[in-house]
């Protein structure tokens, strides 16, 4: 495997499949399913996931409700999808731990760096909810900081279409898709692959990433051993 410890970023948008929200139980089975194939070659996994399909704080926030408060909603949303991941995944036999950023002691794990490498070290999948615990920063930002805080080689950012497009490929079929990337470049040209704050994050500790389709069945593990079509940003 060209990487042996990843952070999967994933939207909460992926867990509802063609659903207008909420949770679609068989996609969750399809994630799981390719996380145990990651873990089956004895890659270690750390997953951030974001509550898009739930709430979007910024969203809610627009129509007139507190933003703090908004995105706290936010943040419990992240938490509603780990768990319904982490149960997909432990039906599947392998064991997998949700680490919150704001404590919730009877739903999950509050997160402990020493705690989440603790885990990745005997082989659970974990599961980091909650984004950052504070309001104001996105789950992009959560991903790049966890990614940091683990280790991670690499951080996954599982999209719909496969790689970085100059332009929105669903609405110019005349857009190019890059290889490879800098991280000056997605800024400049305000790609979007995440958010600037996340980005910056990456770029002052060198953590690429890689941005491939996770709708393609065997795409992720396709993508962990270097095979699959994806943008990778570095610097």
């Amino acid at each position: 495997m060209k990487y042996k410890r990843i952070l999967l970023k994933l939207s909460g948008e992926a867990m509802m499949g063609e659903q207008k929200a909420g949770i679609e139980p068989n996609v969750v089975k399809s994630i799981a399913a390719q996380i145990k194939e990651l873990r089956d070659r004895n890659v270690d996994v750390g997953i951030v996931i974001g509550g898009g399909n739930i709430i979007r704080g910024m969203a809610a926030a627009s129509m007139g409700m507190d933003r703090v408060t908004a995105d706290h909603m936010g943040m419990l949303a992240t938490v509603i999808n780990a768990l319904a991941l982490q149960d997909a995944i432990e039906h599947l036999g392998i064991p997998a731990r949700v680490l919150s950023g704001i404590e919730m002691q009877k739903v999950a794990e509050s997160f402990i760096r020493r705690r989440a490498m603790s885990h990745l070290s005997k082989g659970r999948v974990v599961i980091f909810g909650a984004g950052t615990g504070n309001p104001f920063f996105s789950t992009d930002t959560a991903a790049a900081l966890r990614a940091i805080e683990i280790e991670a080689e690499v951080i996954l950012k599982a999209t719909n279409v496969d790689g970085v497009y100059s332009e929105d490929p669903k609405k110019n079929p005349e857009a190019i898709r890059f290889d490879q990337i800098s991280f000056q470049d997605v800024l400049e040209k305000n790609l979007r692959v995440m958010d600037g704050a996340a980005i910056a994050i990456c770029r002052e500790s060198g953590i690429p990433i890689l941005v491939f389709d996770m709708k393609v069945p065997g795409n992720l593990v396709a993508v962990v051993e270097g095979d699959a079509t994806g943008t990778l940003v570095g610097k």
